[in-house]
Formats: C-alpha cells, structure tokens, sequence
C-alpha cells in the first residue's frame, strides 16, 4: 500500500513516525512479544511508503523537494532522539540492558487470602459450656489463567460452636464433638481441613455462556454462595439449616449460566443456570451419590439510582437413598431482595430486605409405604439498615417445619448491631432467639462474632 502524500505534508508526516518509533506508548513494553513484532511491521511498512513517495518526487524532477523532505526527516529523527534522551546514533552504546518481556515467575502466583471468624458467646441455659469458639478459617487462593478462564480454591477448617441447630439440640450446642476411644466427646475444635470449593470457570462463552467445572457452592437462593464470614447473620437461614443443614449445598459437577442479551437497566437483566452435580448432601440424600440436578433463574431491575430489585426461584431434584428407603426429593425456592442505596451517600446510609420462601418434597416416614410422600415448608426474611460508615442494625425473623415430624414448626429471632473497623475487620453483637411454637420455651443466646480478612479477597457476596 502507498501514501499520497503532499511534499509539504511528509516531513509532518516523517517526524511522527519517528517520534511513534524512538518513545513507544507506555504500556508497550509490558506486551507479548507478537505485538511488538507487529508494531515494528507496521511501522516499517510506513517507512516503506515515504520511501516510494520521495522515489516518486525524484522521478517527477522534483529533487529538491525531495531533499528537503528527508532533511526534514533528518531534523526529526535527531529532534525525537534529544527529546528522548538519546545521544549521537553513531556512537557505541555503553552498558546496554537488555529487558526481557516474559512473564515474571511471581505474576504466575494466585492471590492468596485468609478470612477468619472467631466467636464469643454466652448461653445462660449451659452456664460450664465453653465460651469462645474459632468457627472457620478459611485459605482462598484465586487466578486468573487467561483472558477467558479463572480457577479458585477455598480450603476451610470449622470449629463446632455457637450454632442454631433447629429440631436437632439445644441452641448453641451445635451437633457436638466427635467421640474419643471411649466413647466420650472431644473438646470442640472441628475436623481437619477440607475443600469448600474448588472449580475452574470460563467466563466470556459465545452467546452469553458461562461455564464452571468442580466443586462450588450451588445456586439454591443467593445465600447459599456466601462463605460463612460474608453473611449479614451468624448462620444460614432457618429453613436452609432444617433441609440442607449448617453448611452450604456444595457439590461436585458442572454449572452453565446464561445471560439474557437482551433487557438491562429498569427492563432488567435476566440470567438462568443449570447445574448437574454428583449428590454429596447427606441431609438431602442420605447416602445417594446418583446426579442431582438444580435450575435456577434470577431477574434484576435497576429502578432508579438509588433503588434496585432481584427475584429468583431454584428447584432442585435428586435421590434420597438409605438402607431401607428409596425415594425422589426436591427443593423449591422463591427469594427477593430490595436494597436502597442512595449514591451519593453509599457509605452512610442503605437498607437491605431480603426474603424468601423453600419447599422440601419427599419425607422420610417409618411407614416405607409412605417414604417420599409429603412436604415441609419454611420461610426467612432479614434486614440491614446502615446508621453511618461504621455502623450497622439488623434483625432477622424465620419460620420452618420439621422434616422428620411435619406437625412440629420453630421459629427464629435474631437482631444483630455491627461496626465495621474497616473492610477488613469487622464486629458483630447477636441475639439469637430459637423457639417452637408449642408450649415449650424459647431459648436464647448471645453471641459476639469478630471477622477478619487477610489478603485481596475480602468478605465478598455475589
């Protein structure tokens, strides 16, 4: 290709060339090496056509012209030198370096986290119960591989502590210890370490696609893909801890997610899932490992700058199997969530309200008969109000039936006060209040919840 250049327009011409060749743009060293070849290409071709347009202004008889065009050039090149510290060309180069553009050894390292939550509570119903728990610490390790996959690793060690266990024991006796040689329970502290997730993910698909490969928190209500220290209470909620029970439904299988290409602001934003996983939860499937399968689809509406709306719905189906029992089980859920953020106030002042309702079909029944028959229900709501950039109240109100004894139904209470330190320290007073609607009375717990975040991966929510 050739550039008809004017002969009073090349030296212009020439002097950016030369400036574009001796002071690169910025962010060019940093890039591979086939963009640098690519630009030395280019750049050579450009020199290639003044060449052929000086040529043609000889051939026309226009020589001076055609001198003084590279003289133009000439003065350029030298002017561009100066401006970028150059010297003579024609003398040697002292103590050359020579820079390689590989990627560095630490740039391959994943970024590493630690997040921690410690608790304190008292119980005055168990007066010799231990009193501080270290309920989770939990290692993240997160990479991006390439412009179009991630990968990311949790590795978390719980303690038994301060939990709400509904129809299962007393509020805050957790599930206990495990048993010593004797028969005896061991101290509280948990097991060893394990994986809570564990996947990679390819996140720019054709056609909106997304897909994650592993071990990952499913897409059973928003809540259920919090990590421990990240949600606004100090447990999942109440019909979550009754149906799937205190951890989050994690299984290992295949997640793909849709994005609507169409919608977005106040006409919303629409994303549908399906997940295909091999059937780990005991409390849904006892000892079952055939596939389970979850659909999940979620709208979002941007009403105004300050307002904004989700609403979701889940179902999830599987295999209940136990040596004398064989049956399908499903889930259903509904959730909303409305939050108010003003922009220009963000840090001192919003509220969030969410909300939702989980159907579990297929009972266990001594009648094997009966066995996969029936359903319970339960709903949660909670709420966060925040006072100031530090300061933050919340309550929160559950009701579920019993998956074991459908007739029998308890409900929780819990208002909550955190101060934020900072983004990565934060404390949290609770009150939680278990109770069945019987004649039977309630009993509390008070809990005082300090989390901390090392590391670039904070207390993030999706």
């Amino acid at each position: 290709m050739k550039f008809a250049f004017p002969s009073r327009g090349i030296g212009a011409v020439s002097a950016v060339l030369v400036i574009s060749a001796v002071n690169p743009a910025p962010g060019l060293a940093q890039e591979p090496i086939d963009s640098l070849r690519l630009e030395v290409q280019r750049l050579a071709a450009l020199v290639d056509s003044l060449s052929s347009e000086v040529e043609r202004l000889r051939s026309q008889g226009l020589d001076e012209e055609a001198d003084d065009a590279l003289a133009r050039l000439r003065d350029a090149a030298a002017s561009a030198a100066a401006a970028g510290g150059g010297t003579d060309p024609e003398a040697p180069a002292e103590n050359p370096q020579f820079v390689g553009r590989q990627r560095s050894l630490q740039q391959l390292n994943p970024e590493i986290s630690l997040n921690a939550d410690v608790f304190a509570h008292v119980n005055p119903d168990d007066a010799d119960a231990d009193n501080f728990f270290p309920r989770e610490f939990e290692l993240s390790l997160q990479s991006a591989l390439d412009p179009f996959s991630r990968a990311a690793l949790f590795i978390s060690r719980h303690g038994e502590g301060p939990e709400v266990v509904p129809f299962g024991g007393e509020l805050g006796h957790g599930h206990g210890g495990e048993e010593g040689p004797e028969g005896e329970e061991e101290p509280h502290g948990g097991g060893g370490f394990e994986v809570e997730e564990g996947y990679v993910e390819w996140v720019s698909l054709p056609g909106g696609l997304g897909l994650k490969l592993g071990k990952f928190f499913q897409r059973m209500t928003t809540l259920n893909r919090w990590h421990a220290h990240a949600l606004p209470f100090q447990s999942r909620s109440l019909p979550h801890l009754a149906f799937m029970g205190e951890e989050s439904l994690s299984q290992t299988g295949a997640s793909v997610t849709w994005l609507a290409p169409f919608g977005g602001g106040a006409s919303g934003t629409y994303e549908a899932t399906v997940e295909v996983t091999r059937s780990e939860n005991e409390s849904l499937f006892g000892e079952s490992t055939r596939p389970s399968v979850l659909g999940h689809i979620n709208a979002f509406w941007q009403l105004s700058p300050s307002i904004d709306v989700e609403v979701g719905g889940a179902w999830l189906n599987g295999s209940f199997e136990a040596p004398d029992a064989f049956f399908d089980r499903n889930v259903y859920s509904v959730e909303a969530a409305f939050n108010w953020i003003p922009p220009s106030r963000s840090r001192r002042t919003g509220l969030t309200v969410r909300g939702g309702y989980m159907v579990l079909s297929g009972l266990e029944a001594d009648d094997p008969a009966l066995a996969g028959s029936g359903s319970v229900g339960g709903l949660w709501t909670m709420a966060e109000l925040r006072l100031s950039n530090n300061w933050l109240v919340g309550a929160r109100f559950d009701r579920v039936e019993s998956p074991i004894e459908p007739d029998v139904s308890q409900w929780l209470f819990s208002p909550t006060i955190t101060w934020w330190q900072s983004e990565f320290v934060r404390l949290r007073a609770e009150y939680d209040v278990l109770s069945a609607f019987e004649a039977e009375p309630s009993t509390g717990m008070f809990v005082l919840q300090a989390t901390f975040a090392m590391g670039p991966h904070r207390h993030a929510t999706y």
